[in-house]
């Protein structure tokens, strides 16, 4: 069997580091990407290139990504307690339901990298409950990178994102 051809891998890892910066897991300095333009990418062949449905799927993946971010996230963050319930006790709480989160699968093998996802929340937990000597601020939440995978399973994007992003501002009253 001789080699296929397909997606030139240069041009493709150069459109998904683009996309990565734009959403804010990469370099900076790329030139951010848009949804319309990841749907109307064209790759040249070449022998030995990427498989193209799976980097169609990805792309397909990335889209949700991008437009996702293009609105603003649904912040989780409770109100923090006052009265009957004491403070740690709802950080307890919070640390929970951190424990309890299940994220759905990214589609055709795409999504964060669970294991990194995994455990940077057991980081989490561990700043909720005080039981760390680092504790994880809203900001380190919010600035946080996580590695992408393809062809294999991974947590959705834009789950995470959502999620960590209602964590942060938890974390942000943790003070």
């Amino acid at each position: 069997m001789g080699v296929r051809s397909g997606y030139d891998p240069i041009e493709v890892d150069a459109l998904i580091g683009r996309i990565e910066a734009t959403l804010g897991r990469g370099g900076l300095d790329f030139v951010p990407v848009s949804a319309d333009e990841v749907r109307q990418a064209k790759f040249r062949s070449k022998r030995g290139g990427y498989h193209e449905t799976a980097v169609d799927f990805a792309l397909e993946a990335f889209v949700v990504a991008l437009e996702t971010r293009a609105t603003s996230p649904m912040r989780l963050a409770m109100a923090e307690p006052t009265g009957e319930m004491l403070r740690e006790e709802w950080f307890e709480t919070q640390a929970a339901r951190v424990e309890r989160v299940a994220f759905r699968t990214g589609r055709m093998g795409t999504g964060y990298n669970e294991d990194e996802i995994d455990a940077f929340l057991d980081r989490v937990v561990a700043t909720l409950r005080g039981t760390t000597e680092f504790p994880l601020t809203g900001r380190e939440v919010r600035d946080a990178k996580f590695a992408t995978v393809l062809l294999r399973p991974g947590y959705l994007i834009a789950d995470v994102d959502s999620f960590l992003a209602g964590i942060a501002d938890i974390l942000d009253q943790r003070g």
